[in-house]
């Protein structure tokens, strides 16, 4: 089995766009809407400054994805990452793929200068709450507010 963690191509959206509906049905907050994904996902590919969509390959074929926004942060006096859109495969996850991918976008951020890492997670979703637990993420004081604009 050949694994890799690399940057995601415009030929692999679609299956991106799997992966998030495969996601967002696990998500209180949110809805699977291919259009929008494809949207979202095709944002952030055509714009790296605005982040970075990272692809996890097993022999060539997409098996997970992790969603790295660039934002800055007047607290820490420069960039940081807002980890998204985290998810493996359901048959490829338990066998640590899911650290891998997770580690080697906090290893890219630190290498871009980055000096935090966020994420958001649903509450209800105990196994994800563990899985950050693990990789060292902690709770913060700060709650998460939401307003839609349309």
């Amino acid at each position: 089995m050949n694994i890799e963690i690399g940057f995601a191509t415009a030929a692999e959206l679609p299956q991106l766009a799997e992966l998030l509906a495969e996601l967002f049905t696990l998500e209180n907050d949110f809805q699977p809407g291919r259009d929008r994904q494809l949207r979202g996902l095709r944002a952030i590919l055509d714009n790296p400054a605005v982040g970075r969509l990272f692809v996890l390959r097993i022999d060539g074929r997409v098996a997970g994805m992790a969603n790295a926004l660039i934002t800055v942060s007047t607290a820490e006096g420069g960039r940081v990452l807002l980890l998204e859109d985290v998810i493996v495969r359901r048959e490829h996850r338990g066998g640590g793929l899911g650290r891998r991918l997770v580690e080697h976008v906090l290893a890219w951020a630190r290498e871009q200068g980055m000096t935090r890492a966020t994420l958001l997670a649903d509450r209800d979703n105990a196994a994800a709450l563990d899985f950050y637990r693990k990789l060292g993420f902690t709770s913060s004081q700060m709650r998460v507010l939401r307003k839609p604009l349309s």
